[in-house]
């Protein structure tokens, strides 16, 4: 992944919710053209990030609902398939700490449905939805990638979730 966007998972409740944060830094490489002399965090961004906190809730959801049986235990990753009803409500600057939250709205066999909001102070920054397409991928590497990625994320969480 070339712009991971989420610094840190500080809840995790498969099958209802994630929160994570993502602190905004003047160094982030997408600032340097966004705007010159008034760095502002592209709203893209914000919906990427909250689609990573998505794709996690989606997929430990999954997971957790799946048979248990070793044969059927094919992990399957959240592809994004759909973004509807984005807003965007301020900007985001360079030291602001984004409050990203997902909240699981609709879980079906090959797809899910998160409710993303992102805050900073308290603040409405952006929202969406997100849906998911739940997929096989035959590549062990994103499989390697994607899982380090998630225990770096979720290393401070007080109860471990099974990630996949």
């Amino acid at each position: 992944m070339r712009f991971i966007l989420v610094d840190r998972v500080t809840e995790l409740v498969v099958g209802e919710h994630a929160a994570g944060i993502k602190c905004v830094s003047l160094s982030e490489s997408f600032l340097a053209d966004h705007f010159d002399g008034y760095a502002v965090m592209p709203g893209v961004l914000i919906v990427e990030a909250l689609a990573q906190l998505g794709g996690l809730l989606a997929e430990c959801s999954d997971l957790a609902q799946r048979d248990p049986r070793p044969e059927a235990h094919r992990v399957r990753r959240a592809i994004l398939a759909q973004i509807d009803r984005a807003k965007f409500a301020r900007v985001v600057r360079p030291g602001d700490k984004i409050s990203l939250r997902c909240t699981l709205d609709q879980s079906i066999e090959g797809a899910a449905r998160v409710q993303g909001e992102a805050t900073v102070d308290g603040e409405l920054a952006a929202k969406c939805a997100l849906t998911f397409a739940l997929r096989e991928v035959p590549i062990a590497s994103v499989h390697t990638q994607r899982r380090a990625l998630y225990v770096q994320w979720t290393r401070e969480l007080p109860v471990q979730v099974e990630l996949p």
